[in-house]
């Protein structure tokens, strides 16, 4: 668990965790399905059970970490290590936060945290975030805290009809410690 203000943790998702997280999606289906591939795919809260059974075994193998975003007692959101590579010492950074909590500084603060994290903790050498080139608010985070733009991946996601760009952002550990 981190605990990255008085009011906001971030902790491993729990089988606890899957009715307001479904109940989140569902709320925001139409938002989060413009940016996030695996919206139609859940469909019920068994749906979100099995990703955080997934999710704990991926946990439990070192390879990703998705935590649950608790603001002020309520899991608002997600975020994590969509990739642990511990060979390459690099990690992927995503995140989602359900829409009626944003401009509240709560993903730039739990970016923050999990890059400390990965440079303190994991011993990583990069951190890496990539977002939809039209995905102007997901970019900010990285933006804000001083990742590296490094290209554009073209055609990197489809999504549900189409093929979005992606934009990838780094920062290294000595980068990051400055």
């Amino acid at each position: 668990m981190l605990e990255v203000s008085d009011d906001l943790i971030l902790r491993p998702v729990n089988p606890q965790d899957a009715k307001a997280l479904f109940s989140l999606t569902e709320k925001d289906r139409a938002y989060l399905r413009e940016w996030l591939p695996w919206v139609d795919g859940t469909k019920t809260v068994e749906d979100t059970l099995n990703y955080i059974t997934f999710s704990q075994k991926g946990e439990k193998d070192g390879t990703l970490l998705n935590l649950a975003i608790v603001w002020k007692g309520k899991v608002v959101g997600i975020t994590g290590f969509n990739n642990i590579d511990r060979i390459n010492r690099f990690a992927a950074i995503g995140y989602w936060l359900g829409s009626e909590y944003q401009g509240n500084g709560i993903m730039t603060k739990a970016v923050h945290a999990l890059t400390e994290y990965a440079f303190k903790e994991l011993f990583m050498n990069k951190v890496e975030i990539r977002a939809a080139i039209e995905n102007k608010k997901s970019r900010s985070i990285p933006e804000r805290l001083g990742y590296v733009h490094e290209g554009t991946l073209r055609s990197n996601e489809w999504l549900y009809d189409h093929y979005v760009d992606h934009a990838v952002y780094g920062i290294l550990a000595d980068e990051w410690h400055k």
